[in-house]
């Protein structure tokens, strides 16, 4: 599988692009939102954008995350105001470990949801997850630390 450096005027990158990066994009947009609806426009409208950018993006690979991670962000923010998550559906294989796991992260707070995800699903490190979510290094630090310490509580107490 080949790497993309750089986009500039090629669909058929983006199209390689959207391959490698966008199933499991969607995963953790949804890991992190948990809500179907949260999910889907952020994600089509970062591969849309940097389609439209073309040259401009850089590092077209950790451009559409954060483009996909923070309306997604700021949707979720806006909807927790009014209303509790969505309850949502998971199908596959290791159905119940993953309801399991969905439904623990949705007990936390939302920025050590993100990280989580951004960290042990996606594979970012620290800087690159502060520049996804907009905070500093050492925020993200704070919420991985409490976020796993958390979710293993939350994962101990389900088991009893």
């Amino acid at each position: 599988m080949r790497r993309i450096a750089a986009i500039g005027d090629s669909p058929r990158d983006l199209g390689d692009l959207y391959e490698q990066e966008g199933p499991r994009l969607w995963r953790a947009v949804f890991a992190y939102s948990q809500d179907r609806s949260i999910t889907d426009d952020p994600v089509a409208e970062a591969f849309a954008q940097c389609l439209r950018r073309g040259g401009e993006v850089r590092n077209p690979r950790a451009w559409v995350w954060t483009a996909a991670f923070r309306p997604a962000a700021a949707e979720l923010k806006e909807r927790t105001r009014y209303s509790p998550l969505a309850d949502s559906r998971v199908e596959g294989p290791d159905v119940e470990e993953a309801i399991r796991l969905l439904a623990a992260l949705r007990r936390l707070p939302t920025n050590q949801r993100a990280t989580l995800v951004l960290r042990f699903y996606a594979g970012y490190r620290t800087d690159e997850i502060a520049r996804v979510l907009g905070s500093s290094r050492a925020t993200v630090r704070v919420h991985l630390s409490r976020g796993r310490k958390r979710l293993r509580e939350i994962l101990m107490e389900d088991e009893r």
